[in-house]
């Protein structure tokens, strides 16, 4: 029988039989069974239940990790699917978007009582105690087929329908199936810590946050996103457009053009609504701050958000805060000793406080330049002063923060919160990341406006999320308003782009498990050309040709 050599991370080496299970391999994984969420072979992870066939570099994947916590999440939605399929089989749970640390969950035919959640609840921790095994196994394509339409998966189905292979990777427990997205825990017995608590029109699941271990904190409340969010789920079910499936449909039936300008339109719509909303409260309103995590578009959003101020007879300023950054020999380092220009003490908030006093007193100013390569600011700046109808748009990452402006009155200041929400799912249970969304955005402008590859932008993403948990989302709550700039279609256009700088990435590298990753997670999208995408599009932003200037 051919025979495999197996590296694992404690340095030992292994000769194994070709096929040999990654589950039967556990005492050299260096962790109790207990924490093991999966293996990374080669840089890729994989299921406990996966077969190992080629030599390989193996690595244990700790519940306790970023990683690890991702695949805990994604195996409770698998189990809350199996337990709702059980209790519930013609009432269709459907998965909606996160809100802290949980998922929004609803059922197609009427709203979860008290009743409902609790034995929903019961039958998951039946599931738990059970332990059952969740293995990883290929299907031929009409059988996989026919057995989601079968067991009423539809909008899994539809999926299928972009693919072409003849086999299909299935989940499988007991006798509930679902499609392979990515690995889940090797057993059901590892899923002990959730909860399942009523919320709106559904219920929320709960699980850990990153860094907390396997515990729950209380649930924080984010009602301006979760209306922002409601709206375009729903809004989705009214265009008929509320999974991938339904998306790649259009496109095959080559109508994505006319859904394209519907989607634009809508969005047009609420930046719109934003401004009149400002209009109304234009005798004490004199900023708009804006903020968001990264890449969600906020400068196209400041610019489209100016032009309809303008229609209403404001005539709107920009201010980057970037040119209010401290000199670099006195801005804070993180705990790598390096300049922390994401810390909130890197602006000079006295002097931006006292700049704005002074326009408010109709004082004209000077503002400053900052100069990235001599660390410094230095003047030299255009010169403003505020007319009557004047409001100043000002977009940073701290723009939600009170401690930004503590020398201003909060009825002057409309605060607007920009993230690119996803509203699509991949199918009833299966969600698509809005982390994942804006790291495609930002890995496609990285490399189209700086000449940085994959590699470089997911290896700095993880310092990236840490700030904006640290200084964006805890304050997000701060917000007068919320915007979503996500498109619903442009994922099928950021493929275009995307793809071949996953495929850059090679299985040396340690970002390979990130773009192998992405990777299946975009072979579900039927490709959108980039030409049908409007030239003032929020998406123009990221893949480039837009009508504005940055």
């Amino acid at each position: 029988m051919h025979e495999i050599q197996l590296t694992f991370a404690a340095g030992h080496s292994l000769t194994c039989p070709f096929g040999t299970p990654a589950e039967t391999l556990i005492e050299h994984f260096g962790l109790a069974p207990g924490k093991l969420a999966a293996v990374k072979v080669n840089n890729e992870i994989l299921p406990l239940s996966v077969p190992l066939e080629v030599n390989a570099q193996v690595e244990p994947v700790s519940l306790e990790t970023p990683e690890g916590m991702m695949i805990y999440r994604r195996s409770l939605a698998f189990l809350l699917a199996m337990a709702a399929q059980k209790l519930f089989p013609e009432r269709k749970l459907y998965i909606g978007h996160s809100l802290a640390n949980t998922y929004y969950y609803t059922f197609l035919v009427g709203i979860p009582t008290g009743k409902d959640i609790a034995s929903l609840k019961r039958e998951m921790k039946a599931l738990v105690e059970a332990n059952l095994p969740i293995t990883m196994y290929l299907m031929a394509y009409t059988e996989a087929l026919r057995l989601f339409e079968k067991n009423g998966q539809t909008d899994t189905a539809l999926l299928l329908e972009e693919r072409s292979d003849s086999k299909v990777p299935i989940n499988k427990c007991g006798e509930f199936i679902d499609l392979y997205i990515e690995a889940l825990v090797p057993r059901t017995g590892l899923l002990t810590v959730f909860d399942l608590i009523p919320y709106h029109e559904g219920f929320l699941l709960c699980f850990p946050g990153n860094g907390q271990g396997l515990s729950l904190a209380a649930f924080e409340d984010s009602p301006i996103i979760f209306s922002v969010y409601n709206e375009y789920k729903k809004w989705g079910r009214i265009v008929g457009l509320h999974a991938v499936g339904h998306l790649n449909r259009i496109v095959r039936e080559r109508t994505i053009k006319d859904y394209i300008r519907i989607a634009e339109a809508f969005q047009a719509k609420k930046i719109s609504e934003i401004a009149d909303t400002i209009y109304t409260r234009k005798e004490t309103v004199k900023m708009v701050l804006i903020a968001g995590p990264s890449s969600s578009g906020k400068t196209t959003t400041a610019k489209r958000l100016s032009i309809e101020l303008k229609v209403l007879g404001i005539e709107p300023i920009a201010i980057g805060l970037d040119n209010y950054y401290v000199n670099t020999d006195i801005t804070p380092r993180d705990e790598k000793g390096e300049p922390d220009y994401e810390c909130l003490e890197a602006l000079d908030i006295p002097y931006f406080n006292q700049q704005l006093l002074d326009l408010f007193n109709g004082e004209e100013v000077s503002l400053p330049l900052y100069d990235f390569k001599a660390g410094r600011r230095r003047s030299g700046g255009r010169k403003i002063r505020l007319g009557r109808r004047t409001v100043l748009i000002i977009e940073g990452i701290h723009s939600l923060n009170d401690a930004l402006t503590p020398q201003i009155d909060r009825d002057t200041q409309f605060k607007l919160y920009v993230s690119a929400l996803t509203q699509l799912n991949l199918d009833d249970h299966n969600r698509i990341p809005t982390s994942d969304h804006r790291l495609l955005r930002r890995m496609v402008r990285d490399y189209q406006f700086r000449g940085t590859n994959a590699v470089s932008t997911i290896k700095m993403w993880p310092s990236v999320q840490r700030g904006e948990r640290r200084y964006i989302f805890p304050f997000q709550n701060e917000a007068d308003m919320a915007f979503n700039s996500a498109l619903s279609y442009e994922l099928s256009v950021l493929k275009y782009y995307a793809e071949p700088l996953l495929h850059s990435v090679k299985p040396n590298n340690p970002e390979y498990t990130e773009a192998v990753r992405l990777l299946s997670f975009l072979k579900n999208f039927a490709p959108i050309p980039p030409q049908y995408v409007p030239g003032q599009s929020i998406l123009r932003e990221f893949i480039g040709e837009s009508e504005f200037k940055y």
